[in-house]
C-alpha cells in the first residue's frame, strides 16, 4: 500500500500504537529502530553516549548474527555426522568422500554461496528504505542466476569429477569413489539454488529464527536418513552423497512452510512476473565480485591441502591439515555470522538513510570481530593438544596439528576482524572492494610466504600456516582502512540509488514519484519547504491516510485491502517524538481518477519568512523532519544535528 502523509495544520501527530509482538515480522521490524539517544541533545553526552549508541548497535548485530551463529553450529554437525557415516563405510570410502567435498566446494559450493550473496545489499538496503517489493525481485533474480549457473556445474560433477582427479594425479579407487559420491550430490544443487537466496532474503528482514529453527529440525533428520540409506539400503557412498542432498530439501521445504503458515513474507513479496527478466545488470555487478571473494578464500584452504601433499611424508602432513581445517571451519561459524549481521545491519542503516548510524555499525562490527578474534586464538591454543585426539592416535599426524594450532589461533585474530569488515563492505553494496582485498591478501601476500618458508626456508607444514598468518594479517589492515575511509554520506546516495523505484507497466505495485510545485509557510522566523510529491500507483489507487507520520509500509502494493497486513501496519506506524517539536503537514491530493496521491517533504531552514497558503506547514525552531521524498519515504525522519536520519523526531518503527 501507499501511504501519503496527510494532516490538520492545527494538530500535532498523535502517539504511534506500540508494535505488535505476536508475529516475528513484527519483532524484526523493531530491530530496525534507531539507537536510544539519537536526538537534538546527543553532542552534549560526549563520548558516554557515542559508546552508548555503538553498543546499541552491537546488540542490533548480536540479534542477527546469534541466531546465524547456532544455525552455523548446527549446520556443521551435520558435516560432522556425513563424515561419520563415511569413516563406518571404510578408508576408501573415507577419502573418495573427502576428495569429492573438497572438489565439489572448489567447483560449486562456494560459487552458488558467493553469487547468492551478491543480493544482500540489494535486499537489506531495500528493507531499510521500505522497498519490500526489491526484495521479491532481487529473490526472483538470483534464483534465476543460480539455477542457470548450477545446471553446468551439475554436469560437470557428473561427467568430468572422477576423470578431472585422475588427470591430476589421485588414486584410481580414490576417484572412481569420489565421483560417485559428486554425482549423487549433484541433486543438492538445484536445492541451494533455491535455498541460498531464500535464506538472505529471511536474514535481510531480521528473520533468523525460523532459519534456525527450520535448520535445527532438518539436522535432526539427517542421522536417520543416513542410516536409511547408507546402512538399511546398502547405498555406501552415494547414500552419504544423497542424505546431504534431502537434508537441504528438507531445510527448503521447513522454510516454505513456515513462510505459508505465518504469512511473514507477505509485505515483502511478489509473485514471479517478467520484471525477474530484467534488472540483471544491477545484480551480476553484486553477484560476480561477491562470489570472486568468497572463492578466493575458500580455494586458499584447498590449496594449502594440495600444498601440504608435496611436504615430506605427505599422508601426515594432509591429515593433520584436515584436522586443522576441521577446527578452523567450527570457528569460522561465529565470525561468519558476524559477518552477516554486520552486512544486514549496516544496509538496513544505509537503505534508511542514516550515515552516522551505519558508520557506528561497521565500527561495532570490527570491534566485535575483534573480541572474537581474542577468543577464538585462546580456543586454538588451548585445545592444541587434545583436538587431535578426537581424529586420530597417530604420533606423527598428533604433533603436526599441536604445532600448527596456535599459529591458526594466531590467524583468527585477524581472520575475525577482517570477516567482519567483509560484512560491512557486502553491506554497502562494494564487494569489488573485498575481492580485491582477498587477491592482493591471499595470493599476493599469502600464497608467496607460505611457499618461501615451507620449501624455501625448510619450514615445512608450519611454514604454510605462517603464510596464512600473513594473509590474515593483511587482509585484516587492509579491510579495516577500506572501512575506515568510506564516506559514508556517499553510501547513503547509492543507496538511493540502487533501490529507487523503476517505471515498469508489468509491476504495478512500484509507484513512480514526481514532484510538483513546492509551497512554502513560515513560523517564527523559520522557513519552511513543502515538496509535494506525486505518486502513480495502479488503477485502483493508493490508499491515503492521515496522521500516519508518513509512513510508507514495507508492501508497496497499492489498492490491497489485507486486514491483517493493515494491523501490522497501524502497529509499525510512525509519530514524532512526544517530547519534540512537532510538525504537521498538509498535502492535496490529485481526484482525477488515476489514483495519484500526494506525499510530502518538509524542510525548514532558517532566514526570512513567507507564506504562500495552499498547503500549509507549521514547525517549530530547530528542528528538520523529512515526511516522505522523490525516490522513497525514508524509515526515520532527518534530524538537523547530523543529518543522518537519527533524530527522533521522526517516527519510530
Amino acid at each position: 500500500m501507499c501511504n501519503a502523509a496527510a494532516g490538520s495544520a492545527d494538530s500535532a501527530l498523535p502517539p504511534a500504537p506500540a508494535p505488535p509482538l505476536g508475529s516475528f515480522k513484527a519483532s524484526a521490524h523493531q530491530l530496525l529502530r534507531p539507537v536510544d539517544g539519537d536526538d537534538d541533545t546527543a553532542a552534549a553526552t560526549g563520548h558516554v553516549l557515542h559508546l552508548s549508541k555503538v553498543a546499541g548497535e552491537a546488540r542490533a548485530i548480536g540479534r542477527v548474527s546469534v541466531p546465524m551463529a547456532v544455525t552455523g553450529l548446527v549446520m556443521y554437525s551435520r558435516a560432522l555426522i556425513s563424515m561419520l557415516f563415511l569413516g563406518r563405510l571404510g578408508e576408501l570410502a573415507l577419502a573418495g568422500g573427502s576428495l569429492a567435498l573438497g572438489f565439489a566446494n572448489i567447483t560449486g559450493y562456494s560459487v552458488l554461496s558467493g553469487l547468492a550473496l551478491g543480493m544482500e545489499p540489494i535486499c537489506g538496503q531495500a528493507f531499510g528504505a521500505r522497498r519490500g517489493k526489491l526484495l521479491a525481485l532481487a529473490l526472483h533474480r538470483t534464483v534465476l542466476l543460480l539455477l542457470a549457473v548450477a545446471l553446468p556445474i551439475s554436469l560437470l560433477w557428473v561427467t568430468s569429477t572422477g576423470y578431472l582427479l585422475k588427470l591430476l594425479g589421485q588414486d584410481a579407487g580414490v576417484a572412481d569413489a569420489a565421483q560417485t559420491f559428486a554425482s549423487y550430490a549433484s541433486a543438492d544443487l538445484a536445492v541451494l539454488a533455491v535455498l541460498h537466496p531464500l535464506r538472505v532474503y529471511l536474514r535481510s528482514q531480521n528473520l533468523t529464527l525460523p532459519i534456525t529453527a527450520c535448520s535445527l529440525f532438518s539436522v535432526l533428520l539427517h542421522g536417520p536418513i543416513n542410516y536409511l540409506l547408507v546402512d538399511r539400503l546398502g547405498m555406501g557412498v552415494a547414500g552419504v552423497a544423497l542424505a546431504v542432498a534431502l537434508t537441504d530439501l528438507n531445510l527448503l521445504l521447513s522454510l516454505l512452510c513456515f513462510l505459508a503458515i505465518s504469512g511473514a513474507h507477505r509485505d515483502s513479496w511478489v509473485g514471479p512476473t517478467t520484471d525477474c527478466l530484467c534488472g540483471w545488470p544491477a545484480l551480476l555487478r553484486l553477484a560476480v565480485p561477491t562470489a570472486t571473494a568468497v572463492c578466493l578464500e575458500w580455494w586458499w584452504y584447498e590449496l594449502m591441502i594440495v600444498l601440504s601433499g608435496l611436504l615430506p611424508n605427505p599422508r601426515a602432513t594432509v591429515a593433520s591439515m584436515g584436522i586443522l581445517i576441521q577446527a578452523t571451519s567450527l570457528v569460522y561459524v561465529f565470525p561468519s555470522s558476524l559477518g552477516q549481521g554486520a552486512s544486514t545491519r549496516v544496509s538496513h542503516q544505509l537503505g534508511a538513510g542514516r550515515p552516522a548510524g551505519a558508520r557506528r555499525a561497521a565500527g561495532a562490527a570490527l570491534s566485535a570481530g575483534a573480541a572474537v578474534g581474542l577468543a577464538a586464538a585462546a580456543f586454538m591454543v588451548s585445545v592444541r593438544a587434545h583436538w587431535g585426539r578426537m581424529f586420530t592416535s597417530d604420533a606423527d599426524i598428533l604433533r603436526l596439528t599441536a604445532v600448527a594450532l596456535p599459529i591458526a589461533g594466531l590467524c583468527e585474530l585477524g581472520n575475525c576482524p577482517q570477516t567482519a569488515g567483509c560484512g560491512v563492505l557486502r553491506g554497502s553494496a562494494r564487494p569489488a572492494s573485498g575481492a580485491r582485498i582477498n587477491l592482493a591478501s591471499f595470493y599476493l601476500v599469502g600464497m608467496p610466504v607460505g611457499v618461501a618458508l615451507a620449501f624455501g626456508a625448510r619450514l615445512g607444514f608450519a611454514g604454510l600456516w605462517l603464510g596464512l598468518l600473513a594473509a590474515q594479517a593483511a587482509c585484516a589492515v587492509w579491510m579495516a582502512r577500506a572501512v575506515a575511509a568510506t564516506d559514508w554520506d556517499v553510501e547513503v546516495a547509492r543507496a538511493r540509488e540502487l533501490t529507487k523505484p523503476t517505471s515498469n507497466n508489468h509491476h504495478s505495485s512500484e509507484c513512480n514519484a514526481s514532484t510538483t510545485p513546492a509551497t512554502t509557510a513560515a513560523s517564527d522566523g523559520i522557513i519552511t519547504t513543502v515538496i509535494a510529491v506525486t505518486t502513480d500507483s495502479n488503477a485502483a489507487g493508493c490508499k491515503s491516510t492521515s496522521n500516519n507520520g508518513g509512513y510508507v509500509p514495507i508492501s508497496e502494493s497499492c489498492g490491497g485491502n489485507d486486514s491483517e497486513l493493515e494491523k501490522l501496519e497501524a502497529g509499525l506506524m510512525t509519530s514524532a517524538d512526544d517530547d519534540a517539536p512537532t510538525t504537521t503537514t498538509s498535502a492535496t491530493s490529485d481526484d482525477s481518477g488515476n489514483g495519484d496521491t500526494d506525499a510530502a517533504v518538509v524542510r525548514e531552514s532558517h532566514g526570512s519568512s513567507n507564506n504562500s497558503g495552499a498547503a500549509g506547514t507549521t514547525a517549530t525552531e530547530g528542528k528538520e523532519q523529512r515526511r516522505g521524498g522523490p525516490e522513497r519515504a525514508p524509515l526515520i525522519s532527518v534530524g538537523d544535528g547530523e543529518h543522518d536520519g537519527d533524530g527522533r523526531g521522526g517516527g519510530q518503527v
